[in-house]
């Protein structure tokens, strides 16, 4: 019986060798040969892309400066030409792989028959696929198919027409490429194992060389490797890597590329690997570092939002020019780390500076207290801490700069108009306050507040209650302007994701009076902590971004222009050409001597009584600026944003998992969650910000804020 299933066996792979040779070189007549000419066409054209499109690359992303941080892929492959590729690697692949290469024009009929006859005298499992025809199934598998497991089984099965398929665009392939191009692009897209893709990233990766640098012993377990990379993985199987590496040079010495002695004695000698695992650098934004990670994932996120996707990103071999101060960037984290320790429990401190301009907002830096990784046992994170909108992270009084703005446009204020501030404030416009607030009509309450201390006295300037920030002069200020001009004040400087966060993209009916109507929809607060009827809208206690903030910074100090804040300097393609990013415009977004009075309007937070003061005088700062600081109630989390015409950066402290209790500040470096806190935005953010700041400017001259405009100097002037 054996030898019956033998004779069928062989029969019937002479029928398969048959058939293959008629569909490669005769099509068929009539509707047949229809079908055989569509399939001709696809066979050019996939031998076309063969021969022209290249693999996946590694993109790079760099500093300002041009200077590697990261790397992304999903296949680790360092594009390598035929001339930068051993002569011993060519031989062990060749040996091992085709040892008649270089006879035959695609196909291999020769072996085939002599594979076919072996299968099916003695069972073995005999390969028949040339170099040629396996760089075709490699491209279709780690190429065409990467992400497509249909795809990728397609270009496997054991079929006639997927033979066919390869053996017809093998021969083709010949026709276009020499046969050194296609050793070198069958080594440039094999698959070795653990994400290395080619022999470029392989040679890096398992041995630190260059493939000019391989010699026979390590071109052998290269070689050897490709069959089966899981199995002959050097670091999980050195025994079976060793076997199959000795096996290669014995097909080198039958194929007389390799003496018999010197195969032998390589055989007692080790793998030679790097040690532990491959040589290559991260997949990801975690080869940027504890320190510049968070800046590289906001590349990644604004690439993927501008329109390109992550498949390409990975796979494109990009090189992203970051507009990233390396410099700046380490300060911040200094800084940051410097108040809150890196590891400290629930507690994120953050710093995002972003440069002013009419044309540009570059983002120069983005850092926090805790280290970007993936080890949370040593307080690492991957989440976006400096640039993303969190539940816990309210901005607190830094939404004043809204209220402020928005009154002295519609001519209700100037910076240096008097406006009340009493201790304590019931509002007659806003609705939905807590149990100390009276009753108003349909069982509704008012909504009422006082400040965060007395000592304020009822009235002053716009200006000193900047400074000084007193709550109940802003809520007033919400109920003479109207909540629809202070609402689009906060999007229109810079709070644009932010604000379509908070607002929940439903409809806002800014000056509407009934309970609950303009209530901020997030679900992350309970009813106390919302915005009640947004009168508490003016007292920041929504999820902000602080990148977002530190952007509005930059808006006021460009003369009323915002820019969406880039972290892109320059991309360019894997042939060095520029690619086109789509980022939204600048838009003038107040008048320019509104920004300006603004900033002056801004400009007393650093000097006493401001609320920053303290953290100035630490650092003996002695710049003109504009600042703000923010703490949300409770203590859970507070800010302070501020700019310098040449820079524009906000701090924010607050607790990223979450849960009841404040934030105490017990000093520098002793920061820590609490059931009460007392932590203000004068504390842990402002000495955050002033001691990046104040490193990041030394040496470079104080520049001055632009003059105010008498028209919004004071109230009604407009």
């Amino acid at each position: 019986m054996r030898k019956a299933d033998g004779l069928f066996k062989l029969l019937g792979l002479c029928l398969l060798a048959g058939v293959l040779v008629a569909g490669v070189l005769f099509p068929v007549a009539g509707a047949a040969g229809v079908v055989s000419n569509q399939a001709s066409e696809t066979v050019d054209s996939m031998s076309s892309e063969l021969a022209t499109d290249p693999p996946p690359l590694v993109s790079t992303v760099t500093d300002k400066d041009g200077k590697p941080i990261a790397t992304l892929y999903s296949q680790y492959r360092i594009p390598t030409a035929a001339n930068e590729i051993s002569d011993a690697m060519k031989y062990a692949l060749i040996s091992v792989e085709d040892r008649r290469f270089f006879e035959h024009r695609g196909v291999d009929w020769k072996g085939t028959m002599r594979a076919a006859i072996s299968n099916a005298s003695d069972g073995d499992t005999q390969g028949a696929s040339t170099l040629t025809q396996q760089y075709v199934k490699n491209y279709l598998i780690n190429v065409v198919y990467r992400d497509n497991k249909v795809g990728q089984e397609k270009a496997q099965e054991a079929s006639i027409a997927r033979k066919l398929k390869e053996a017809r665009i093998a021969i083709q392939l010949e026709t276009k490429m020499s046969k050194d191009q296609i050793l070198a692009g069958y080594l440039n897209v094999v698959e070795f194992s653990r994400q290395v893709y080619g022999i470029g990233g392989a040679a890096k990766a398992y041995f630190n060389k260059t493939p000019k640098e391989l010699d026979a012993k390590e071109s052998a377990l290269l070689a050897g490797l490709v069959n089966n990379p899981i199995m002959f993985d050097p670091w999980k199987n050195p025994e079976r890597a060793k076997e199959r590496r000795d096996l290669v040079l014995d097909r080198m010495v039958d194929n007389f590329k390799l003496d018999r002695a010197d195969a032998e004695k390589l055989k007692k000698e080790p793998l030679g690997v790097v040690e532990d695992a491959p040589s290559k650098p991260a997949a990801n934004c975690t080869g940027a570092g504890p320190e510049n990670g968070f800046f590289c994932q906001y590349v990644e996120d604004y690439l993927l939002k501008s329109g390109m996707s992550k498949d390409d990103l990975y796979t494109g071999g990009y090189t992203i020019r970051t507009t990233m101060d390396q410099r700046a960037n380490h300060e911040a984290k200094v800084a940051a780390e410097t108040q809150v320790k890196k590891n400290q429990k629930n507690v994120a401190n953050t710093l995002s500076l972003v440069k002013p301009g009419k044309d540009r907002h570059e983002v120069v830096a983005l850092a926090a207290n805790r280290d970007y990784g993936t080890d949370a046992n040593s307080g690492q994170t991957t989440y976006a801490l400096p640039s993303g909108i969190y539940n816990t992270g309210g901005a607190g009084s830094s939404y004043k700069i809204f209220t402020a703005a928005a009154a002295m446009e519609k001519g209700v204020a100037g910076i240096y108009s008097t406006i009340q501030t009493p201790e304590f404030h019931t509002s007659r416009v806003f609705t939905g306050g807590g149990p100390q607030c009276p009753t108003v009509a349909r069982g509704t309450r008012a909504y009422c507040l006082s400040n965060a201390s007395d000592g304020y006295g009822g009235s002053m300037t716009l200006q000193n209650a900047l400074a000084t920030s007193p709550n109940t002069g802003f809520v007033i200020l919400e109920e003479q302007t109207g909540m629809g001009p202070v609402v689009e004040m906060a999007s229109r400087l810079g709070l644009r994701d932010t604000m379509a966060s908070n607002l929940g993209g439903g409809p806002v009916k800014p000056d509407s009076q009934e309970s609950g109507e303009n209530v901020s929809q997030s679900v992350f607060f309970s009813p106390s902590e919302r915005s009640p009827g947004q009168g508490s809208f003016t007292l920041g206690p929504s999820p902000t971004s602080g990148l977002e903030l530190a952007n509005v910074a930059a808006t006021i100090m460009s003369g009323g222009v915002w820019c969406p804040p880039t972290p892109i300097a320059q991309v360019l393609d894997r042939d060095g050409k520029p690619v086109p990013i789509k980022e939204q415009a600048c838009e003038q977004v107040i008048e320019e001597p509104l920004a300006n009075s603004l900033a002056i309007g801004m400009s007393k937070d650093e000097i006493p009584p401001g609320t920053s003061a303290g953290a100035a005088s630490g650092v003996g700062w002695n710049r003109p600026m504009i600042g703000k600081t923010g703490t949300t109630q409770g203590n859970g989390s507070a800010t302070f944003v501020g700019a310098t015409p040449q820079l524009a950066g906000a701090a924010m402290v607050f607790r990223p998992e979450g849960g009841k209790g404040g934030i105490c500040d017990g000093g520098v470096g002793n920061v820590y969650t609490c059931g009460t806190g007392n932590m203000f935005g004068g504390k842990t953010p402002a000495r955050t910000w002033f001691g990046a700041m104040s490193k990041i400017l030394e040496g470079q001259e104080p520049m001055q804020l632009p003059p105010s405009d008498p028209r919004f100097e004071r109230a009604g002037r407009r």
